[in-house]
């Protein structure tokens, strides 16, 4: 896509700009002007397609359906029409970074230093250190999140990769064995690009597939079959899936009581939705009742995602505008809800309604996408449980004890008004150095061997191609680091990391280096990451046809568009847990903290 003199120039002159002065610090007006520059040169350069890497010609996809035009298909498929099978499950990770630079360390370099030892001198939590400005949701909700947008499946049971450990590592096996990332099954065979691909086993979309399932089997799970609703119980609670003990949902991997939260509430949305939906529409049958829900269940959860959570984990006022300009446009809500669209343009008038762009690749979630979620530290490893009416204590438990199969055991014991009440008043850890959950670097599964989940962060990255930290900086157009000095302030840190890295600030790791690094004023996480954001978060939505050229009445239904931009996390947290009410009328973000409540 060739860009026009002005904006070549103007692209350069704040990189420019930004060399001296980071965007952060800069005013508010010259904040924003920053990042659309920013943006506009990563979506240039910052995009890279694996789709055809050693990739033979797939037949095409069967006779397009009438109804794919105006819903969302369970797997993905179609929502570019002309590319049917463009992020759709099952394709590939894309990148964002060249695809030269996506080949992992060759040799003892790839094992150096163990990702073990990464794990227990840098990560290993010692005292849990809050992030003040938010509350647990937050935590739970970016996990919801990314079971909607990315998984690699399982891994491989065989050829593990082998982990060198310390003489004094109390691991209960030597060497530690983890399971390689599995392999992309759609190479062509013996070819001689050996560019790595892997496979995304969830739709690339913003579709809360989460929720609804990323194939027609897992669909037909969750659906009741009557008034486009989803499947719950006669406790209200959503079916148990026998083998897990999680519940019964779209993706259930990895779970915890505040993903089991979140699955039920949205679930309840979902099926008010449709209450609304059939009232406005009688003659409408389960399925066209289940497909405005979802779509309009899933424009909410972005929504949200854009104006809640986002300018909540990064607080800065900089942010915060842009965020309310990538969903309303610099136009303001109040002028949208009142004229509707004043531009196309969706500096003007937001992405949502504005036209589909690809930019310079297919759409894809990447791998260094996947690498700046890994916010695990976000996580206790204990968990206090308090009631609504009184903040009296009832009960405390552990990570492993709130997970799993105990996450519904905790709910059948604690009302889910007092378990949101809790989380909202609870806050998550920050995402640095010496944070990550004890728990997690012994992580016992019901199936499958013990982790140290936090040397596998380390190792995937690796594994992936992801660039290490300092490579990765200048790939996304920011100075390298010169010193361990220069990385982080805590001299401590500084000692630690030069000793693990054997003096070498570019052998550090892309997660070590991004949770070490001083963020901006107000953020959760560090700007290094942040430029993968400014990217992928807008592509999210300017690349799905329902967020743009179809984000419309017509597809939405007028109740359906009211929905979306009438409601928040709030809103929906008092529609189906009125009593918070008690705890929420001060708070003007759902995830920042809570106030304690008095006894009535």
């Amino acid at each position: 896509m060739a860009r026009s003199f002005f904006s070549r120039m103007f692209t350069r002159a704040f990189q420019f700009l930004n060399w001296f002065i980071p965007w952060h610090k800069l005013p508010r007006i010259l904040g924003i002007l920053s990042l659309v520059g920013l943006r506009i040169n990563l979506r240039e350069r910052n995009l890279h397609d694996t789709s055809k890497v050693a990739s033979p010609t797939r037949p095409p996809l069967g006779k397009l359906d009438p109804r794919h035009l105006i819903s969302r298909t369970a797997d993905g498929s179609c929502n570019d029409l002309k590319h049917p099978a463009m992020g759709s499950a099952k394709t590939r990770f894309g990148r964002n970074v060249p695809l030269e630079h996506t080949y992992p360390d060759q040799g003892p370099a790839f094992l150096t230093p163990s990702p073990r030892t990464v794990s227990l001198e840098l990560l290993t939590r010692h005292t849990f250190q809050p992030a003040t400005t938010l509350n647990l949701l937050a935590a739970a909700w970016i996990q919801f999140m990314v079971h909607d947008w990315f998984s690699h499946g399982k891994n491989e049971p065989e050829n593990p990769l082998e982990i060198p450990l310390e003489e004094n590592d109390p691991w209960p096996e030597r060497p530690m064995r983890i399971r390689r990332t599995h392999n992309d099954p759609t190479r062509s065979p013996g070819s001689p690009d050996k560019t790595p691909t892997y496979l995304n086993t969830e739709t690339h979309w913003w579709d809360a597939s989460q929720l609804y399932g990323s194939n027609t089997e897992i669909q037909a799970k969750v659906r009741s079959g009557k008034d486009g609703k989803l499947i719950l119980g006669k406790d209200g609670l959503l079916p148990l899936d026998p083998a897990t003990g999680a519940d019964s949902s779209g993706v259930t991997g990895n779970w915890w009581v505040g993903l089991s939260m979140l699955h039920h509430l949205f679930t309840y949305e979902h099926n008010a939705i449709c209450d609304r939906l059939r009232a406005a529409y009688p003659a409408w049958g389960d399925e066209e009742l289940f497909a405005h829900a979802r779509l309009i269940n899933a424009a909410l959860l972005a929504k949200i995602h854009t104006l809640e959570w986002t300018p909540g984990i990064l607080s800065h006022p900089t942010v915060q505008a842009g965020m309310y300009g990538n969903w309303w446009g610099f136009a303001t809500e109040g002028i949208y809800k009142t004229f509707g669209r004043l531009s196309e343009s969706e500096i003007v008038s937001g992405i949502p309604g504005s036209p589909a762009d690809h930019y310079t690749a297919p759409f894809s979630m990447t791998e260094e996408f996947v690498s700046v979620y890994r916010m695990h530290p976000l996580m206790p490893d204990e968990f206090s449980f308090r009631a609504l009416s009184s903040n009296r204590l009832l009960q405390e438990r552990t990570l492993p004890h709130v997970s799993g199969k105990h996450a519904r055991s905790l709910m059948k014991e604690v009302s889910l008004t007092d378990l949101f009440y809790s989380f909202g008043i609870t806050h998550p850890g920050a995402i640095t150095l010496h944070n990550y959950p004890r728990f997690l670097q012994r992580l016992e599964r019901p199936v499958g061997p013990l982790i140290d989940l936090a040397a596998v962060d380390v190792l995937r990255d690796r594994e992936r191609g992801v660039p290490r930290y300092n490579q990765f900086r200048k790939l996304l157009h920011l100075p390298r680091i010169r010193s361990f000095e220069a990385l982080t302030k805590n001299k401590t840190w500084v000692e630690e990391l030069r000793r693990v890295y054997d003096n070498d600030i570019d052998r550090v790791d892309v997660m070590v280096g991004m949770f070490a690094e001083q963020p901006p004023k107000g953020f959760g996480f560090s700007d290094t990451a942040f430029r993968i954001f400014i990217l992928m978060a807008s592509r999210r939505l300017k690349s799905d046809r329902f967020f743009t050229d179809d984000y419309t009445p017509q597809v939405y239904t007028q109740e359906g568009f009211d929905w979306i931009h009438e409601n928040t996390m709030q809103t929906v947290l008092l529609r189906h847990f009125p009593d918070l009410g008690r705890a929420l009328h001060r708070v003007k973000n759902a995830f920042a903290p809570w106030p304690r409540t008095v006894p009535s």
